[in-house]
């Protein structure tokens, strides 16, 4: 079976992971790197040198007449690149969000189905084995569920650039919150039924419009109901800014990250994918109501760093196209869950909560 040659549009972060995932995972090419800054020679340099460099996507797309297509660039480019990919009979792997507007999302969505390609979007948690079994027990917890989770990060340097350029287009409860939205949607497989946020604009350093602090709640069908906070910005408190907390009336399990919840780790993101392990609590009690059973530690010792999360991501991709995977539900999952985001967002602005 030949390579899939891959366009890599984005060579920042995560188009760097993915661009060495295609050199780690067998069946893969890299036939571009583009963008519009030094990034792609620095990349290009990391991956040893070779490829062809663009600064323009839409020439890039033309003149290399790739199999696939690698978005890795900021939210706002996100619908019109896919959109062109899969109308260039490609197949798209984009990193969440899908697009940063619903409407884009749903246009996405559309264009998928029109085109038969696949289109995996970069919902990272899915592939990670300790997220994976963190979902797996909670839905053991019974219903209704609490889920709290947050992901406050105290960015600087580099990394307020990024958040600070991200900030131009989407708040932080959209851009991260689409991840844990996605995971509590897994938990519950309940239809939500309405949400409400509230947010701080903290910084004359982000555009008028927006906020770089925000929490959102989401009340779903089944009774249960789940928080995500995220804070962006030199000024964000480091304390207890990695929650990853479930309970039910069985009991809880919690995400226990000693290492990535530690001090000066907010806005690492190789830390943010570290589980470490995971507390199981059982609530059963006897007739004193003292607890009957001892919690539990979970240590998965498949537990990969984000290198290795990004080749997992990359893999599935792979067979996605050539085991015909169909996607149908992976792409509603990934509209549905920015829906909720933006209705986060909505209710952010208008101070109303808002009903899905």
């Amino acid at each position: 079976m030949k390579n899939i040659r891959v366009l890599v549009v984005g060579c920042g972060n995560m188009g760097a992971s993915h661009a060495k995932a295609y050199q780690n995972v067998a069946g893969f090419e890299i036939c571009g790197l583009v963008s519009p800054g030094n990034s792609k020679e620095a990349l290009n340099e990391a991956l040893g040198g070779g490829q062809k460099l663009y600064s323009d996507y839409y020439t890039a797309l033309s003149d290399s007449k790739p199999d696939a297509v690698c978005i890795s660039t900021y939210p706002d480019t996100h619908e019109a690149y896919a959109i062109a990919a899969l109308e260039a009979d490609c197949h798209v792997f984009l990193e969440k969000p899908i697009a940063d507007s619903l409407a884009g999302a749903i246009r996405v969505a559309e264009a998928v189905e029109k085109s038969g390609k696949k289109l995996v979007v970069g919902y990272i948690l899915r592939h990670h084995p300790s997220w994976i079994k963190f979902i797996e027990i909670a839905k053991t917890m019974g219903k209704p569920l609490v889920m709290r989770m947050n992901l406050n990060q105290q960015s600087h340097g580099y990394m307020w650039d990024v958040h600070r350029n991200l900030m131009k287009s989407l708040s932080p409860i959209v851009d991260c919150g689409v991840h844990y939205i996605d995971v509590m949607c897994q938990m519950t497989r309940s239809k939500p039924m309405r949400v409400s946020a509230i947010g701080a604009r903290m910084t004359e350093d982000i555009p008028a419009g927006n906020y770089n602090y925000g929490q959102l709640q989401i009340h779903f069908e089944d009774g249960s109901v789940g928080w995500y906070e995220a804070g962006w910005g030199p000024m964000i408190s480091q304390n207890a800014y990695f929650v990853k907390d479930v309970f039910g009336p069985k009991g809880s399990v919690s995400i226990v990250a000693k290492n990535a919840g530690g001090e000066g780790k907010s806005d690492d993101v190789e830390s943010h994918t570290k589980t470490e392990s995971l507390r199981v609590h059982h609530a059963d009690i006897d007739t004193k109501n003292e607890f009957t059973k001892e919690d539990e530690w979970v240590n998965l010792t498949d537990e990969p760093d984000h290198q290795g999360l990004c080749d997992r991501e990359q893999a599935y991709f792979l067979q996605a196209i050539n085991d015909n995977i169909d996607l149908t539900d992976h792409v509603e999952d990934a509209v549905n869950s920015l829906r909720i985001a933006f209705a986060c967002d909505e209710s952010v602005r208008t101070g109303e909560m808002v009903k899905l």
